[in-house]
């Protein structure tokens, strides 16, 4: 098992405090993700400007939840799925959205799992993927926008759950309750 070091702001190095700060003011704590990758002022701050762009894309909150976990799930990070199950409840998704992708079952909204299906092509296919994926995605009435849009979601995703998954991060307090592991998934 391996594991990195969880900084704050006086053990990290001096150009991740001011990051540092800022997840504190924006969640009231640091998460502990957050911690692990102030090791390197760079990437967090590639991972939090991911974030936000992200944030601000054409997708909603059901949206960018279908992205994001489809995404944890599939890369099995047992630290994104329990905190994004706590972010959709706070950003009050729908808990059978949440519960059908960290089952890894189809989600009722046919426009959503074309959403959720295409994340999953792209993911398991590294970005290879046919005009028929394409054209059933735009059929379900996404476009070549939220293509980019996915893949954006992706590289904030690579950043957290490829370092979690060497960094071994524990699950933050307020997402224990969430907790999640792919052998107990209920297909």
């Amino acid at each position: 098992m391996t594991t990195l070091k969880i900084h704050n702001t006086e053990t990290a190095p001096v150009e991740s405090n001011p990051l540092l700060e800022n997840s504190l003011k924006a969640y009231g704590m640091i998460p502990g993700l957050h911690g692990v990758l102030a090791a390197s002022p760079q990437t967090l701050s590639a991972y939090q400007k991911l974030h936000e762009l992200f944030t601000q894309t054409s997708f909603n909150e059901e949206e960018l939840t279908v992205v994001w976990q489809a995404i944890n799930v599939e890369h099995a990070c047992h630290y994104c799925v329990p905190a994004h199950t706590g972010i959709a409840k706070m950003m009050k998704v729908d808990d059978s959205i949440t519960e059908a992708l960290r089952n890894e079952t189809p989600l009722e909204n046919p426009k959503l799992e074309a959403l959720r299906s295409m994340t999953l092509t792209i993911v398991r296919n590294r970005g290879h993927v046919s005009q028929e994926d394409l054209t059933a995605f735009y059929a379900a009435g996404y476009g070549e926008q939220q293509v980019l849009e996915i893949i954006l979601g992706l590289s904030q995703k690579v950043i957290s759950n490829y370092t979690n998954h060497i960094a071994n991060t524990p699950v933050d307090a307020p997402f224990k309750e969430f907790a999640w592991s792919k052998e107990n998934v209920i297909s």
